[in-house]
């Protein structure tokens, strides 16, 4: 996924916008502890970090969706399962339209 410059320049904005929200997808699953054989006792979870990792990931996907064309549904739907995930995950629930992200994308429930 390394580029240099003059590579980058050669790659349609949109495969660079849907590697950027891949990349936020897969941290946020990790942080999540998604990625762990129990997510229920995953050590690595860090709900701080996911909830900055899915903020960003709806900001850019709400920016961005009109250029992704079929890409969106997809994105889309990963984010709001990464939304639920982190509702899960979280001893405390935020509010509807409270979690991470829903600034941009509304309440997810």
């Amino acid at each position: 996924m390394e580029f240099n410059v003059r590579e980058l320049a050669d790659v349609p904005s949109v495969e660079v916008i849907s590697r950027a929200a891949v990349m936020l997808m897969s941290a946020a699953a990790e942080k999540l502890g998604l990625a762990a054989e129990d997510p229920d006792t995953a050590a690595e979870r860090d709900l701080d970090e996911a909830r900055r990792l899915i903020t960003a990931l709806a900001g850019l996907v709400t920016a961005s969706v009109e250029y992704l064309g079929p890409h969106a549904g997809p994105v889309r739907d990963g984010l709001q399962t990464l939304q639920r995930a982190f509702r899960e995950a979280s001893t405390h629930p935020d509010a509807p339209g409270q979690g991470p992200g829903e600034k941009y994308t509304g309440p997810v429930y």
